[in-house]
């Protein structure tokens, strides 16, 4: 009996354990944990635990063993030079504060005449002459003054190619955009200043070269980084690293270091919740910290991969009349830009200061939107201004405004952008071993292919045409080549 009673017992208390043990599984799946450690990007926290160095990845798929004399490739798509001591590097990189200024920049001229010419946008030769024939028939007919007077009225400033209007000011991709009030605008006393901000993950040679392209128009880069990727796995601060080594002390003046601290609650499981916060916390983190603000500086908002021609850009520094918000069309590619697309990305990136606090509300992530008439400022921001919120865009469907290069990297970094992407865009690629074998992935770099098998057609291309790639890429070209002509294409070792 008292045998029978012992098993009885044990049989409960065997229960009791099973059901606990039930119970705290779904508590850890409901925290993510188990998610966590079952998902395909766990490969990477075993790695770093084992190795404890993050660039020594495989030159393949994790699981995988072959070319593992290749271990180093990660120093391929970023150059991370070794670093003084952490404990003796002190720094309040994302806590320092910029303070805008005006450009004092003489980009306007007045000249002999009278006429008001952009610097860049006029011929000045050809204006010199033009001077020199009016002052030669002033010479040989001193009686007629009227006329000489009324063609001194009629002088123009003769603009290069690529610019236009009365000043030469308003470049190509303004004057055939479909800016509905183009004939209206008329140059700034002092330039606007203009605010650049982006989100980074490892797109550093996007970055110098959105670096070189907008230097001398945008007035400061706000630049943010997190200690998580958008899936929410940990990763080292590359960028921090490279602003205290020196690699952007060319441009370091200019840059406003934003930290991501935190990863947003939901974000694992609905990427879309850590896509929208990462521009939310960059646009609220880097405004908050600028001084000198006026309401007519330009905030422009874009993804690392999304760069836009410095032109444009000038355009809004130095002119009054333009409306808001403003697109960007964009020059859209694939893996590099040997691979160009149809069509153009035209995507909301750009509105005053003004428009951003009184319409947004401070939050970049609402000018992506195009919802800014359904905000609950937009009437009151008319009415203020006095000006209709018409949005355009800068260039149109066969005048690039820009370029916007998707998923631009060497094989390493596009099978780092595939483990580090977010929950969001399904299927997610990253997802199957099989897509993130180097080997796959440089098939697809030779034939333009995409992850689900598909090839599309891409119209042809050649890097002699306008508009092909950032000037500060063709001009290094032997250091940018895997991004300006098809390392893998048939022919190529």
């Amino acid at each position: 009996m008292r045998v029978k009673r012992h098993k009885v017992f044990l049989v409960c208390l065997l229960g009791i354990c099973v059901v606990s043990f039930l119970h705290y599984y779904t508590a850890l799946h409901n925290i993510s944990l188990l998610q966590e450690i079952s998902s395909p990007s766990s490969h990477l926290n075993t790695l770093k635990m084992l190795r404890g160095f993050f660039w020594n990845f495989p030159t393949d798929d994790i699981p995988f063993k072959q070319d593992r004399q290749k271990s180093s490739h990660q120093k391929d798509f970023v150059d991370l030079p070794d670093l003084p001591d952490a404990k003796q590097v002190v720094t309040n990189l994302h806590k320092q504060i910029f303070e805008l200024r005006d450009d004092s920049t003489p980009f306007f001229t007045h000249t002999e005449s009278g006429a008001l010419c952009f610097h860049e946008g006029t011929d000045l030769a050809a204006f010199a002459s033009q001077g020199r024939l009016l002052k030669h028939y002033e010479e040989r007919t001193p009686l007629k003054d009227d006329l000489i007077n009324a063609g001194k009225k009629d002088v123009r400033c003769p603009c290069r190619q690529g610019w236009h209007g009365p000043q030469c000011g308003i470049p190509t991709v303004v004057y055939h955009s479909n800016l509905p009030s183009k004939s209206k605008v008329t140059p700034r006393k002092i330039p606007r200043r203009v605010i650049n901000a982006i989100n980074i993950n490892h797109e550093f040679d996007l970055l110098h070269t959105r670096f070189h392209e907008l230097a001398d128009v945008v007035d400061t880069f706000l630049v943010c980084e997190s200690n998580f990727t958008a899936y929410g796995d940990a990763r080292p601060l590359y960028l921090k690293h490279l602003i205290l080594n020196g690699t952007f002390d060319y441009i370091k003046h200019k840059i406003l270091y934003i930290f991501l601290d935190h990863f947003p609650d939901g974000g694992r499981m609905d990427g879309w919740i850590a896509d929208d916060y990462l521009r939310t916390y960059l646009t609220k983190n880097g405004m908050a910290r600028i001084q000198g603000l006026k309401p007519d500086d330009v905030f422009i908002l874009n993804d690392a991969d999304e760069i836009p021609s410095r032109d444009g850009i000038l355009f809004l520094k130095l002119y009054d009349g333009w409306t808001e918000p403003v697109g960007i069309h964009l020059r859209k590619s694939l893996y590099g830009f040997f691979w160009r697309q149809y069509g153009t990305l035209n995507v909301l990136s750009a509105c005053t200061a003004a428009m951003l606090f009184k319409v947004y509300k401070g939050d970049g992530i609402y000018l992506r939107r195009r919802s800014y008439y359904t905000m609950s400022g937009f009437r009151e921001y008319e009415n203020s201004t006095g000006r209709i919120l018409i949005p355009w865009a800068i260039g149109s469907p066969v005048h690039y405004a820009g370029w916007h290069c998707s998923w631009c990297f060497k094989p390493e970094g596009i099978y780092y952008k595939l483990v580090s992407a977010q929950n969001g865009d399904f299927p997610r690629w990253g997802d199957y071993g099989e897509k993130r074998k180097l080997s796959y992935i440089k098939d697809l770099i030779r034939t333009g292919g995409w992850f689900d098998g598909s090839e599309p057609d891409y119209p042809p291309t050649d890097p002699k045409e306008h508009m092909y790639a950032p000037k500060y890429l063709l001009d290094n070209y032997d250091k940018y080549h895997y991004l300006l002509e098809n390392p893998y294409a048939k022919g190529k070792r």
